[in-house]
């Protein structure tokens, strides 16, 4: 049976080939590491699991040169912990808070621990995230989210994940350069 970090790590590997990410986008992920370990989400943070998943997202991560954005819980207005180039290159609007396990969430407490210039934006616009029980991420995703269906879990967390496409404009008679976005 694969370790959580093996599942983080595969999960994001599958979003990150899936939606074709490219160096430098950003990847939103939100999670209830309470669901991860079986639990109702918001009862039961887990520091330990937030380290297991938070490895296996970067490693993940690293050879596609993205950024990685976490959500913080509802008690910070889902802000998101980033690193500091990101926030400054995309020139995201910053807030002022320190994550904590209860009021933050778990994984985003590693992240901002983790990273050496941490910051946290107030919203971002991601073209690819991953949803870890349920902790509804979509308001961070740019417009058109089309949902992917990985065919993995992280732990006992349902496992949400989404890309986004322009939209297409023009109606009956327009002609898109790509097939696929149909």
């Amino acid at each position: 049976m694969p370790s959580i970090r093996e599942e983080s790590l595969l999960a994001i590997k599958s979003l990150c080939e899936q939606a074709h990410i490219k160096p430098g986008e950003l990847v939103v992920v939100g999670c209830s590491t309470s669901e991860v370990i079986g639990e109702r989400i918001g009862s039961a943070g887990s520091p330990e699991t937030a380290a297991e998943i938070l490895h296996g997202l970067l490693d993940g991560l690293s050879p596609f040169g993205a950024a990685l954005a976490v959500q913080c819980c509802e008690h910070l207005n889902r802000s998101l912990v980033l690193p500091r180039e990101a926030l400054e290159r995309l020139c995201l609007t910053e807030v002022c808070v320190l994550p904590q396990p209860h009021a933050g969430g778990s994984l985003a407490t590693a992240y901002y621990l983790h990273l050496g210039e941490p910051s946290v934006a107030e919203t971002i616009q991601a073209r690819a995230g991953l949803d870890i029980g349920d902790t509804l991420i979509g308001m961070h995703l740019r417009r058109v989210a089309v949902p992917l269906r990985l065919g993995l879990s992280i732990g006992r967390a349902h496992l949400n994940a989404a890309f986004s496409r322009p939209p297409l404009v023009g109606g009956a008679r327009a002609a898109y350069p790509d097939p696929s976005l149909r």
